[in-house]
Order: structure tokens, then sequence, then C-alpha cells
């Protein structure tokens, strides 16, 4: 039976379809551009500040912009005390297998909703100083979260640490060499923005009702938790650990060969390789892999051979495949030679992407029509129901 909706061809999953503009980012096959500025200038020769600030407020940070920027952020870190009770209770929830990280992370956002004093104000200045509450907070969330799975006592934020650097004390208690607060930087940066993915594109649709901006942010955390979206760096490293685990210690490159083929025949989806845009490859990933070899070799052997097993990985899904790496699979080699526990990995994604959705949010705020789309309908020809 015709029906409305169904002139226009069906396209599975909006690939390749223009669903609106932005400003914020530009993503290529030849480039990936924040705002103007390509990521490799940005991840060499930025800060995750000074790329926050300039996807939040529009341009690169003069060197006074950047210090009341840095200000702004170290003054929001700390989170409500009810904010707090709740994660003490995250170890409980995660060891019961009752909740994961990104579901603790996506409640105390939306908690901190509630007594944010700008929450229901959508406005230009008052959703820029809620997205600079929001980056703020969500370190010490993800750090308050993990020390309450540690069992360990919550530690405060540090002042004197950097966005990357705080995230990182704030989960171990331990002030982070320059090294590691360094890679963590860069990572924050490469994970920032990204256009129309499916976390950000689910925040412009909830803005587009022109519901708040804690709501938006909420959803982005929603979507960005499926394993096909930001919980593939989490599970990369998993399959990096099934294959460690049937092969062995020694990266034996039969038996490496071997578990390929064997996934190949299965059907296995392997995380971490492969992007809807990026078919040469994910211009992000070649950035954190060599900084992730480098840590490792600092670290010792057994974390260069996780780094050697992840090369023989990605060089059989290019030969035999055609298949890149993207920034998941550095990703998850790099955190864990970092010693940061898997089930973290996509929140501190949220750490950096949520400069990015914030930018949207603002985006479609300022410039709004509601994002409704039109189905085809698939179902049984017109009945009479006392037929």
């Amino acid at each position: 039976m015709a029906t409305a909706g169904t002139e226009a061809p069906v396209v599975k999953g909006l690939e390749g379809v223009i669903a609106g503009e932005t400003a914020i980012c530009n993503v290529e096959q030849s480039a990936l551009i924040y705002r103007g500025y390509e990521i490799a200038d940005l991840a060499a020769n930025a800060t995750f500040e000074e790329v926050a600030f300039l996807l939040l407020e529009g341009h690169k940070p003069s060197k006074d912009e950047l210090a009341r920027f840095k200000k702004e952020l170290i003054a929001e870190r700390d989170i409500p005390e009810m904010v707090k009770q709740n994660l003490r209770h995250a170890g409980e929830l995660v060891n019961k297998h009752a909740a994961v990280p990104m579901d603790i992370l996506r409640t105390a956002v939306s908690v901190c909703g509630h007594f944010d004093p700008d929450c229901q104000d959508n406005s230009a200045e008052a959703n820029l100083r809620k997205a600079k509450r929001i980056l703020a907070k969500v370190p010490t969330i993800i750090g308050h979260m993990q020390n309450a799975i540690e069992g360990k006592d919550f530690v405060a934020p540090d002042a004197s640490l950097s966005h990357a650097g705080n995230l990182l004390w704030m989960m171990t208690g331990q002030k982070p060499s320059a090294e590691d607060e360094k890679v963590m930087d860069v990572s924050l940066i490469l994970y920032a923005e990204h256009d129309y993915n499916a976390s950000t594109f689910t925040a412009r649709v909830i803005a587009g009702t022109l519901a708040d901006m804690h709501g938006a942010i909420v959803g982005g955390i929603a979507a960005l938790k499926g394993p096909l979206h930001g919980g593939a760096n989490e599970a990369a490293m998993e399959m990096l650990s099934d294959i460690r685990r049937d092969i062995g210690p020694e990266n034996d490159p039969k038996k490496i060969a071997d578990w390929m083929q064997k996934a190949f025949v299965e059907k296995r989806k392997l995380m971490g390789f492969g992007h809807r845009v990026y078919k040469n490859g994910d211009h992000r990933a070649p950035i954190l892999h060599g900084l992730g070899r480098k840590a490792a070799e600092k670290r010792g052997p057994e974390f260069v051979k996780l780094f050697e097993l992840g090369e023989a990985v990605q060089k059989i899904m290019e030969d035999e495949k055609k298949i890149y790496p993207n920034v998941d699979f550095p990703c998850g080699m790099t955190y864990f030679t970092m010693g940061i526990p898997v089930p973290q990995y996509t929140p501190i994604f949220v750490a950096s992407r949520v400069s990015g959705w914030a930018a949207h949010v603002m985006e479609q705020h300022a410039n709004n029509r509601l994002i409704r789309p039109r189905a085809a309908y698939t179902g049984p020809d017109l009945m009479k129901w006392n037929g």
C-alpha cells in the first residue's frame, strides 16, 4: 500500500545523508577539522582546554581568555553532595553487575542538572555557563565513581592540574607524570568533536525540541554507551585480551593469523576497525597509536607486546580486508598501558566529547528547527477492526 514518507529513497542508518549544517566540525576523507583547525595541528600544538574553548566559544583563545576559561572550569569542578552520596553506592552497583560506569555517569550528570541555577534557561549565555559546568564536573564524577568501585575515599579536585591531569588524579589519587598527562590531553583533543556522529545527533535531536542542555547531554551519554559508538574502545581492548588469552603471552605470528582467520570465518565483529566516513583510515588513530607506543616502551616489555599484538592484528585487517583502525583501537591499548580500568574508557570519552556536544546544543538552540524525519511504512495493508 502506498503511504506517505515513501517518495524519497530509504537510507538505512542515514548513511551519506546531510541532516543539517554546522560551523563546528568538518569530517572529510582527507582531514578532520575543528572550526578551521586540522586535528594533527591541534594535537601537536594545542591543549585540551584551548580546544574546548575553541569549540564552546567559537574562536582560538587569547592568553587572557584561556586563563579566564581555565579559572572558570576549576571553579566548577566540585559536584553537589547528593551526587557524591549517589556515587558512594557506585561500587556496590557495579560489583553486583546492576550498572556499568556509563550508567552511573549518565545518572550523575542528570542529577547535577537539578542543582544548576541555569538548568531551565536556554539562552546563549546560560547554555555556555552550563556547558562549562558540565565539562568541569565530569572528571570529578568519573574519579569519585572509580574510587567507590575500588573502595577508596574520594579525593578532591586539584586546582593546580589541567583538565586531563585532574581526571587522572581524581581516578588514581596520584599526581600524573608529565607524559601521562600529555597522552591523556591529546586523547581528549582527538575525541572532542566529530560532527553528526550518533551521540551528537542524539543531543541535537533532543535540543531541537527545545529541551535543556543537561537533558541533551544525558541523551548523548546514553548514545555513546553503545559498543558500535563510544563503547568501541572498551570492546577493542576486550578483543585483544581475548586474543592474548587464546594464543598465550607470546605473539606467535601463526597463532595470531589463525585466530584472525577463525574470526573471519565466524564473521566476528572486530571492534576498533572501520568507520562510516573514513574508508582509508581514521586521521586520529596514528596520532594516538604513536603516543601510546612511546608510553608502552617506557613501561616495559609486556606493554610493548600488547602494541605489537595490536599492530599484527591491524596489518592482517588492512592486508586481507582493506579495513583500517579507527581511534578506538589505539585508545584501548593506550589507556590500558596507562593503568586505566577498561570500564572507564568510555566515560573518559565523555570527559572530552561533552565539549563538542555542548557546542552542538548551543548551535541547535541558536538556529532551531525541530528534527522530525519520516519513516517508510512496511506494516500490513489497511484493515477493518470489526471486519
